[in-house]
């Protein structure tokens, strides 16, 4: 059984199929990468626990930068946010986002 959660017209926030969740991509309010990276996990965090799920339980992480110049202070944050030894398989890569003022935007699997 496929579970669709909060969904719109044009997407699911959530998307749970065989144990996994599927999270939509999740930009952050604020000025800096370091700003915007930490508001973007929390929502992460908060989508996790919607879905019955955790850090601890992270498969995947694709993280999109709008200037790979900021990789560092994105990973300052990030690498306090994952729980040691629960890393995800991770790409990050450069793209143009959504808006001009976004500068990071993260997508997870978990496990749920």
């Amino acid at each position: 059984m496929i579970e669709r959660i909060d969904t719109s017209r044009r997407m699911s926030r959530i998307v749970k199929h065989n144990g996994v969740a599927w999270l939509c991509g999740q930009v952050g309010d604020g000025a800096t990468v370091t700003e915007q990276t930490r508001d973007c996990l929390a929502r992460v965090d908060a989508l996790l626990a919607q879905a019955g799920s955790s850090r601890e339980r992270l498969l995947q992480a694709v993280i999109w930068l709008a200037d790979m110049s900021d990789f560092d202070e994105m990973n300052a944050v990030w690498d306090a946010w994952v729980p040691e030894g629960h890393a995800p398989a991770r790409a990050c890569g450069e793209a143009r986002l959504a808006r001009p003022e976004l500068r990071v935007e993260i997508i997870v699997t978990a496990a749920c």
